[in-house]
């Protein structure tokens, strides 16, 4: 089924601010299972993000809102007639925000040390398991943000799988950033470079004339990839070809 929307039944202002708490809630819930239960991380975000469409469809009696308000479009569309789509400006001032929050914070260096050993970063005084729940309330934030975007877009049934697989993409995104997928030390401006990365490379597949369903499977290879070239065991193993190649080098030179 289909439901459109012409006019807002509440402000906007209370809607979008609704719209992050519960995001936030879901941040928290994943924040609870990792750093108080010590559940793998993966394993817990995968519990929301299966249960999740599961609640919205609940929420909505399965079917698909499209709201169809100009002032809302606007979020995922154009401010009037300002060439700049409007999600640029959303994720220039979110980049911006963030920054701010990690550099001009203690937060920032807090994360990465729990990032890299949690352990040791509890014996000198810092609480691993509050900084852990909040990263991932923050996280559960940034992710309504992009909500609020992508929902802004659902004018027709045609963009009916906008959201679908971004996980992936924000995956993908942080790797190619040159970030650890296991914690540790990060560059958000990476992260940046990685989704712009990503946006080139959906763009090229879609001119290959590669189909939309098929996108996760090439994406899934270059995560893939990745993550194989960060591992410990392909590092040591180009260590060991260099380790190799010195001593045959030094070996010819006498």
């Amino acid at each position: 089924g289909q439901v459109s929307v012409n006019e807002y039944q509440n402000s906007i202002i209370i809607a979008v601010i609704a719209a992050l708490l519960a995001s936030a809630l879901c941040g928290a819930f994943n924040g609870f299972l990792v750093a108080k239960l010590n559940i793998q991380p993966m394993v817990a975000t995968l519990i929301l993000y299966t249960a999740g469409r599961g609640i919205a469809q609940l929420v909505t009696n399965g079917q698909i809102t499209y709201i169809r308000v100009d002032s809302f479009k606007m979020a995922g569309g154009y401010i009037g007639k300002c060439p700049i789509p409007t999600p640029i400006f959303f994720a220039i001032i979110t980049v911006l925000v963030v920054y701010l929050i990690l550099k001009k914070t203690a937060l920032g260096l807090y994360i990465e040390s729990v990032g890299i050993n949690g352990k040791a970063a509890r014996l000198v005084g810092l609480n691993s398991t509050m900084i852990k729940f909040l990263t991932y309330v923050i996280c559960g934030v940034l992710a309504g943000i992009a909500g609020i975007v992508a929902s802004s877009r659902i004018y027709s049934a045609d963009a009916n799988n906008i959201g679908l697989n971004l996980e992936m993409d924000a995956i993908l995104a942080v790797a190619l950033g040159g970030n650890f997928l296991g914690g540790g030390k990060f560059s958000l401006i990476g992260s940046v470079i990685g989704a712009y990365t990503i946006q080139a490379l959906t763009t090229t597949l879609y001119a290959m004339n590669v189909k939309a369903d098929q996108l996760p499977v090439y994406k899934a290879i270059v995560v893939v990839i990745i993550v194989t070239l960060q591992s410990d065991v392909f590092k040591k193993y180009i260590a060991g070809l260099k380790a190799k190649k010195s001593v045959a080098v030094e070996g010819g030179q006498k």
